[in-house]
C-alpha cells in the first residue's frame, strides 16, 4: 500500500466540500475514499497507534455505511 498523494487528499477534500455545501456525490463512496486514504497513511506509518484507530474508525463507518444499501 503505498502512502497517499498530496493531490489525491486534496481531491477528497474538494470532493467533500462540495457534497457538504451542494449534495453533490455519494456519501457512501466519500467515507469509503476517506477510510482507503485513512488506512493507506497508518500503513505508512506502521508505529502510530493514533493513526491505526482513526483508520479502524473510518473503515468502521464506511462498511457501515455499505451495509445500509
Amino acid at each position: 500500500m503505498s502512502r497517499p498523494s498530496i493531490s489525491e487528499i486534496s481531491a477528497l477534500i474538494a470532493d467533500l466540500t462540495d457534497h457538504r455545501k451542494s449534495g453533490v456525490g455519494d456519501y457512501r463512496e466519500l467515507m469509503n475514499r476517506k477510510a482507503d486514504l485513512l488506512e493507506r497513511i497508518a500503513a505508512d506509518q506502521p508505529g502510530n497507534t493514533e493513526a491505526a484507530e482513526v483508520a479502524a474508525a473510518a473503515r468502521a463507518r464506511a462498511d457501515e455505511l455499505k451495509s445500509t444499501d
